[in-house]
Order: C-alpha cells, then structure tokens, then sequence
C-alpha cells in the first residue's frame, strides 16, 4: 500500500500553490536571488516540477511517481529517485538545490555528499528551507500530526543547514529570506540573512 503523501494527495499539493499564489511568488524572487541563470541545474525533490518550471530547471528526481507525472508534463527530464543515491555521472550538473526537500530526506548529510558528486567544479549547492527556529517553522512543527504533509518531516535550523553544508564540503556564500510577514497578501522581496522570515534560502559552493 502505498503511503506516500505526495502520491497520494498529489492534486492538492498543486492545488495549494495556486490558493498561496502570494506566498509562492515570495519564495521564487528568494530563490531568484541565488540560482544560476542559464545553467544546467538539478532539483533534488523536484516533486510535480512547479519550482522547476518557473525557475529553468531542466533536471529533477523524486521518488513519487505520481507527481513526476505533472513534472513531465511541464516537459522536465525527470527521473524516479531518492537524494541520496543520485543516478547522474559526477560532475553532471553547475548546481543543485532543494527546495524544502531535506525536511523530508532520510539522510540530508548523504544527500550533500551526492550532491557534491554530481556538481561541476565551483559549483553549487542551494537549500531552500522552512526555518526551524522562525515563527512559521514552530507552528508547523507544532501542527505537524494535523499536516497531510508535513506529518513525516524533519524541520532544521538554519546554522544545522548550513553545518551540514560546511561538512560536506561546501563554502555557504549567500542566504536570503522572506515570508517575514505570515499570512501577507502581497509578494515579499527577498532579505539578506536569516532569523526574520520563515523561508529561507541558503547557497553553498563546491570548494
């Protein structure tokens, strides 16, 4: 039987995005801030590909078959995966990111180190994440049983974030966040640093 949320209540996963169209563009002009324009990147829980396609991604692998499903049909090259056992060369890709993808990884330290191997020279790696220690963090945390989706997840902090990267080889070379305001109508700019707003994005070069 298959437990998977994402499998499961994939329609509403997409669903959610168009009712928090506000809180989904905020995210974007964060994640804006550090992705490689122009550059052959991966996401790592690419999920049903809504980031990807807004963001030029071409690549991306997730372990739910039915939202790779939506992912393909906005014309990604997707594969059925899990992050840490990447089924890419090395040095396949200028950068990877996940987009609140870790909080749902078994091992996030295996899956730096996997993304580590697949990323050019001086490339990066890029976290985007629901902080831990912000408001936003705590109440989903808190709410996490209630949560279709975030019942399994593992929420981090962003210094943990960043230990991890620094761990797995990685120099952190930017971080913004946004989401300062929970339940802001209006589509946030992005801030430099962490510890206002709930989402925040971390960048990490390949040393």
């Amino acid at each position: 039987m298959n437990t998977n949320p994402f499998d499961i209540y994939t329609e509403e996963y997409e669903e959610w995005f168009k009712e928090n169209e506000s809180v989904f563009h905020s995210e974007l002009e964060a994640l804006k801030k550090v992705i490689p324009m122009g550059k052959k990147g991966l996401e790592i829980g690419i999920g049903s590909g809504i980031f990807a396609e807004q963001l030029g991604i071409e690549y991306g692998i997730d372990p739910s078959e039915n939202m790779l499903q939506y992912a393909r049909e906005r014309k990604l090259i997707v594969q059925e995966g899990v992050a840490e056992n990447l089924p890419y060369p090395d040095k396949s890709f200028d950068f990877a990111v996940f987009i609140t993808s870790i909080c749902f990884i078994d091992n996030p330290s295996k899956a730096f180190k996997e993304a580590y191997r697949v990323v050019k020279d001086k490339g990066s790696v890029i976290v985007a994440i629901i902080d831990k220690d912000s408001s936003l963090g705590q109440t989903l945390a808190a709410n996490k049983e209630d949560s279709r989706f975030y019942r399994t997840a593992s929420f981090y902090s962003v210094p943990k974030v960043m230990l991890l990267l620094e761990t797995n080889n990685f120099e952190v070379t930017h971080i913004f966040q946004t989401l300062v305001k929970p339940g802001n109508k209006e589509v946030e700019k992005p801030i430099e640093g962490y510890g206002k707003g709930g989402f925040v994005v971390i960048k990490g070069k390949k040393n």
